[in-house]
């Protein structure tokens, strides 16, 4: 995968889009570091999305993700390119001041995962947005009173006050924490 550089204007410099690191960080977690998965497949962990590759869905492509369907490692590099690239270029218009690339490599993780919108809105960005780089990186896995956050799937089950019940998934906090770690090598 080539790495692109993108000035982003609001920012008054550039970032680097879908670089290596990034890359290789998304692999490790979405395929264990293997080779990416080429048959889509319902992922339980998020409701039964079709998901292939490194954690494509239709969340993040344009292309039809049908369960049972079976793709070729260079149709998997050119879907995840163009959809990270997107991912990408969405998170960075949330931010308000140019961030260390490895700041903006784990939003883009917790972004794929999570979605933009959802990390646009988050308390980590609401940080780094005041230029606390370190405190937005511990946010991506802990809330400020040091509870795991971003760690949670939906059970399918509601509360009595309406609200979704939530599971705590420690694959989920592995990444966050995995995320936090690199995205404070960024910023020291």
């Amino acid at each position: 995968m080539a790495e692109k550089r993108r000035y982003f204007p609001h920012l008054a410099g550039s970032l680097v889009l879908c670089s290596a690191g990034l890359w290789a960080f998304l692999g490790g977690w979405e395929s264990g570091g293997k080779d990416p998965v080429l048959t889509v497949y319902a992922d339980k962990l998020a409701g039964g999305i079709p998901t292939v590759c490194d954690g494509l869905t239709r969340h993040v492509t344009r292309t039809p993700i049908i369960v049972g369907d079976t793709w070729t490692r260079e149709k998997c590099d050119q879907e995840q390119a163009l959809a990270l690239t997107k991912v990408q270029t969405d998170l960075a218009m949330c931010f308000r001041r140019l961030p260390p690339q490895e700041v903006y490599d784990m939003a883009s993780s917790h972004a794929w995962n999570n979605g933009a919108p959802n990390t646009c809105a988050s308390l980590a960005m609401e940080a780094w947005n005041r230029g606390d780089w370190e405190l937005g990186c511990r946010r991506l896995s802990y809330s400020d009173a040091g509870k795991p956050v971003w760690s949670y799937v939906r059970t399918g089950r509601t509360l009595p006050d309406g609200k979704p019940e939530m599971r705590f998934v420690r694959g989920l906090a592995e990444r966050r924490k995995a995320e936090t770690g690199r995205c404070l090598e960024g910023v020291q």
